[in-house]
């Protein structure tokens, strides 16, 4: 089997493995693939994995010899998938491998804005502490979170890791999951007691924080508009690692800017890298990461052995993780 690896570097920068899928057939692994290159690239492949490069009906015409598409991660809104079905090729996906890190990111986002640690740090390294003439200084506010109320945009793995982290924080936790059908939320209701299960207006109105973890559809496509956003509490702060095009961007930079809301967290944003003109790059009490909630070695070693396992089982017959 020819194997392509159109994008790994994000995957493996050179801190991982790649002998197990190299003992699955000839591989030719490329760091990135322009829109350019894809076809080049991958003119003989039979196997593609591909992280971020996109598979659109026009480039899958153009790969005769394709059989397989490995989706390096959760998301496979960049295959085309229609056109993978009337072509018979399988499509898997690496579902649920970056939940410990996302939610524990989302932890790390939000004690940066409660606590603003690394600010502080910043200021101690630049004499501030030194020339006080107290024991003690801080130039933000200092939030506990015990007793505040978090709210979960979305309960799927990721969203329930989310929740039971804010529990252990002393956190009331409440839920709004748009896509659940009635039958499962009931269920969850039964599984998570300690729990408030409520609608999208309840929960904006009633969090001091806003976490959201839904998938990115046609009803969640900036989700978090301008009205919705006028919904939460001046004091709330809003956390995106999910997608970025939840968000509409403007706005949230203007409910910030204008003190509407309190402060924002983001790993994701509607176009990554971001353009200079992103209006959040700006935006005040607003912090963001370059996507990386997924990145960790741990998270990145489960979603290559899934990978690798993926192809194996094809390889054998019995495909698993497909979603064409």
């Amino acid at each position: 089997m020819n194997i392509v690896v159109l994008d790994g570097f994000t995957l493996n920068p050179g801190d991982l493995q790649w002998n197990d899928l190299l003992s699955l057939g000839n591989c030719t692994i490329y760091d990135r693939t322009s829109i350019d290159d894809i076809v080049s690239h991958a003119k003989n492949a039979e196997i593609i994995l591909t992280n971020k490069v996109s598979l659109s009906r026009n480039i899958l015409a153009q790969l005769p010899k394709l059989q397989y598409i490995g989706v390096l991660a959760t998301g496979y809104n960049i295959v085309d998938i229609a056109a993978a079905k009337e072509k018979n090729i399988v499509v898997t996906n690496v579902p649920a491998y970056s939940t410990p890190s996302v939610a524990q990111t989302v932890f790390a986002l939000l004690l940066e804005l409660t606590h603003h640690t690394g600010h502080h740090s910043n200021e101690v390294r630049k004499g501030r502490w030194s020339q006080s003439p107290d024991f003690s200084f801080w130039d933000f506010p200092l939030v506990e979170l015990q007793g505040k109320t978090f709210g979960v945009i979305g309960f799927g793995n990721i969203g329930q890791a989310v929740a039971r982290i804010a529990s252990a924080f002393g956190m009331t936790v409440i839920i709004s999951s748009r896509s659940a059908p009635t039958s499962q939320v009931s269920k969850a209701r039964e599984i998570f007691p300690n729990y408030v299960f409520t609608d999208m207006e309840t929960l904006l109105k009633s969090s001091d924080v806003v976490s959201l973890h839904c998938s990115l559809h046609e009803q969640t496509h900036l989700l978090m508009n301008a009205n919705r956003l006028r919904l939460m509490k001046s004091s709330a702060y809003l956390i995106n690692t999910g997608r970025g095009l939840l968000v509409d961007e403007q706005a949230l930079a203007d409910a910030l800017n204008t003190d509407r809301l309190a402060g924002a967290a983001l790993d994701v944003l509607s176009i990554e890298p971001p353009t200079k003109e992103n209006p959040l790059l700006t935006a005040k009490n607003c912090i963001i990461t370059p996507h990386i909630a997924w990145a960790s070695i741990s998270a990145r070693q489960r979603l290559m052995n899934t990978a690798v396992d993926n192809i194996r089982q094809y390889l054998n017959g019995s495909p698993i993780n497909t979603v064409s």
